[in-house]
């Protein structure tokens, strides 16, 4: 059993893998056809619940903790293997469970993860959902649409990048709202758009707060470098692994891989976390002088997430693929979670579309 309680209807689990022993959460029939659920950073599989209970009958739903999150073993992430220590632990769960192919879903992070699944095992996978995914480039330190490195060593992206103070509050557990960097004004100013507030709020704070906190885990270690805005990627950690120092050629892997799942790409108009202007962002906020020394736009420019996300999706499908991209209005980076009756049906329908 999970340490935070669920909604009726689903099953807490913990299922020992070759790797790793994982906090489950699944919902559905046992015969149903597998949906894999993937949660983001500073969440868990609590985040899930409800899209869970909410897929049709046929389907059954798996929500896992990563590795680093919830109440999953506590693991170290390898951040120079990228995405591939998460992937590697989610398809050796679904060995254990017995199941050879299923559709899968990623939200913020989870749709880095995703990503990297496409690339390295795109036969596994009935069908991809991307919810206001990072860029498959990774998170912070490019910019174009190609992705070019805004520096040689990446400076801008991984561990060095998180407000300090968030991790600190995180760490101490603390559930107030008194300070900026509060887990839990975070999560209510940036996780959604505002005004709007869940209805399992302490939940959903628990799980942000279930991350694993430390210099090699999150926000995770950082090289000192000569680039603005003065910090380079570690090796171990969340944020890390998302950076595009550990991406390698993923995004080629993914592009000229086959099989091509279908893809749906589903993002919050209002997203402030994930978008051409992210307020997480360095390029962001050394152009708006929240951060000093900022180079200008011809040396590191906000990046542009979307634009860099559409521009791959184009790619794959021209060479094959197939993509569907969906903007939910007045909605922030949670959209599954914000406005579950806009989006369980364009997921449902994708779903179906790809098992038939």
């Amino acid at each position: 059993m999970g340490s935070i309680p669920t909604l009726p209807g689903l099953e807490s689990r913990m299922i020992q893998t070759p790797r790793i022993q994982m906090h489950v959460l699944m919902g559905g029939p046992k015969d149903g056809i597998p949906v894999l659920l993937v949660h983001g950073n500073a969440s868990s599989s609590t985040y899930w619940e409800e899209t869970m209970l909410a897929l049709p009958p046929s389907f059954r739903a798996i929500a896992p903790d990563l590795r680093g999150y919830g109440d999953t073993e506590d693991k170290l992430v390898d951040a120079t293997r990228g995405c591939m220590d998460w992937v590697d632990d989610l398809l050796g769960l679904m060995d254990v469970l017995g199941l050879q192919k299923f559709h899968v879903a990623g939200h913020s992070l989870g749709g880095s993860v995703v990503w990297a699944m496409l690339a390295a095992h795109p036969e596994r996978v009935l069908s991809a959902t991307v919810i206001c995914p990072g860029s498959p480039f990774g998170f912070g330190g490019t910019k174009g649409l190609e992705g070019t490195p805004c520096a040689p060593d990446y400076s801008g992206s991984g561990g060095g990048i998180v407000n300090p103070e968030f991790a600190r509050l995180m760490a101490e557990k603390y559930r107030g709202s008194e300070y900026p960097a509060s887990p839990r004004t975070v999560m209510n100013s940036f996780y959604w758009k505002p005004p709007f507030k869940h209805p399992r709020e302490e939940e959903l704070l628990s799980g942000l707060l279930s991350e694993r906190i430390g210099p090699d885990k999150y926000p995770g270690d950082f090289e000192p470098s000569p680039h603005w805005p003065g910090v380079a990627p570690g090796k171990f950690g969340p944020a890390n692994a998302i950076s595009p120092k550990y991406i390698g050629d993923s995004v080629e892997r993914m592009l000229t891989a086959t099989p091509k799942p279908p893809i749906l790409w589903v993002r919050g108009s209002d997203d402030q976390i994930v978008s051409d202007f992210s307020l997480f962002n360095m390029g962001t906020l050394g152009k708006m002088g929240a951060v000093p020394g900022w180079p200008g736009d011809e040396v590191h420019p906000p990046q542009p997430m979307v634009g860099q996300t559409r521009y791959v999706l184009e790619r794959y499908a021209t060479n094959g693929g197939y993509f569907r991209e969906e903007v939910i209005a007045d909605t922030g980076h949670s959209p599954h979670m914000e406005k579950p009756e806009v989006f369980d049906p364009i997921l449902h329908a994708h779903l179906k579309a790809a098992s038939s």
